[in-house]
């Protein structure tokens, strides 16, 4: 029950980070000096945060929709749904650690000058 509410809720933040792309993005047509200062902003160690959050939404959104298919057309799937499910979070959770320095190293580097 759990996971069907976070691939609902991941599915809807993930939405609305392309809605809010889509839209800074288009801002480079209206007024290129503004479409800089936006995308200034983004260099922050809080968006650095965020940003991690969305690598953490998508991927959970991914892995836990691949076992949502796997559970709707195998055959054994509905059986086995609960050892797919500790599995994808096992998957996630060995990612989300291999993607900390990628996506935080840089705001690291910002907040504590190295």
């Amino acid at each position: 029950m759990w996971s069907w509410v976070a691939h609902r809720v991941t599915g809807v933040l993930i939405f609305f980070f392309l809605f809010v792309h889509v839209l800074d993005t288009a801002l480079v047509r209206v007024s290129p000096e503004a479409y800089d200062d936006v995308v200034a902003t983004y260099k922050t160690p809080l968006v650095a945060v965020l940003e991690y959050g969305l690598v953490a939404a998508i991927l959970f959104h991914a892995l836990n929709g691949l076992r949502v298919i796997a559970v709707d057309f195998w055959a054994k799937g509905p059986r086995y749904q609960k050892q797919m499910l500790w599995t994808v979070l096992g998957l996630w959770i060995v990612l989300m650690v291999g993607a900390i320095y990628p996506v935080l190293g840089h705001a690291a580097r910002e907040v504590f000058g190295s």
